[in-house]
């Protein structure tokens, strides 16, 4: 049953993220914590890897890899900290990091707050979203901000390929520090296809569902998925 839940879980953020670009970890990683702490953010990194790559696969030709440099660059001090972060948090100080994390996504994306993509902004999106992948694993908001006022296809295409560099820097960093273990490699497996199974629908569906009901409907998930993730600290 714990199975089924995560893997729909997962289908709905992989279904999401495929639409607006990111948001897998948002929806995902404050439910399946409360199933499992394992999932969180090893196989929930994984399960992003995996989107990471059909997205960026889907949208190649729309791919700026110069531009991406500043923020994979930035990427890697993040990285370190975000590990270094889990080495100094109990279990249920994560619940609350990952709470905060998820509103405070919330709350940039509801403030329509606008950064160009200079190299500067790229380099300090890098550093933040290596910082919270890595910790929590939702890496995808400060990338998002720097990104938001571009073309859809631009935003799916290079948010997908940033998440392929960065997703294998979390991993690494996070084996380095005894928490990409084979645990979560096994339970990282149920997840896979519910991953694929929302990009396809996406691929399938996208033209049917108006984007800005789409955005709504998650960020009211992701409000009452953090709202419970800090709550549980305090109970």
């Amino acid at each position: 049953m714990e199975i089924a839940i995560a893997a729909l879980v997962i289908f709905i953020g992989s279904y999401v993220q495929s639409s607006i670009g990111f948001g897998l970890a948002i929806i995902a990683a404050p439910f399946l914590f409360f199933i499992d702490p394992l999932y969180v953010p090893a196989p929930i990194t994984v399960s992003a890897f995996t989107l990471s790559l059909a997205n960026a696969a889907k949208h190649w030709n729309s791919i700026s890899f110069e531009g991406l440099k500043f923020a994979i660059i930035g990427r890697v001090p993040g990285t370190i900290a975000g590990g270094l972060l889990l080495f100094w948090i109990s279990q249920e100080q994560l619940a609350l990091w990952l709470g905060i994390s998820v509103i405070v996504a919330v709350g940039l994306s509801l403030g329509n707050v606008g950064f160009k993509p200079t190299p500067g902004s790229l380099f300090s999106a890098g550093f933040l979203s290596g910082f919270m992948g890595t910790s929590s694993s939702i890496g995808g908001p400060p990338i998002a901000l720097v990104l938001q006022h571009q073309e859809n296809d631009f935003i799916r295409a290079n948010m997908a390929a940033f998440f392929c560099v960065s997703c294998l820097m979390s991993l690494l960093m996070l084996a380095t520090i005894d928490r990409f273990r084979l645990e979560h490699v096994l339970i990282s497996l149920p997840l896979m296809p519910a991953t694929l199974l929302g990009y396809w629908v996406a691929m399938k569906t996208l033209h049917k569902i108006s984007h800005q009901n789409l955005r709504r409907a998650s960020l009211a998930l992701c409000t009452i998925a953090g709202s419970i993730a800090i709550a549980s600290y305090w109970l």
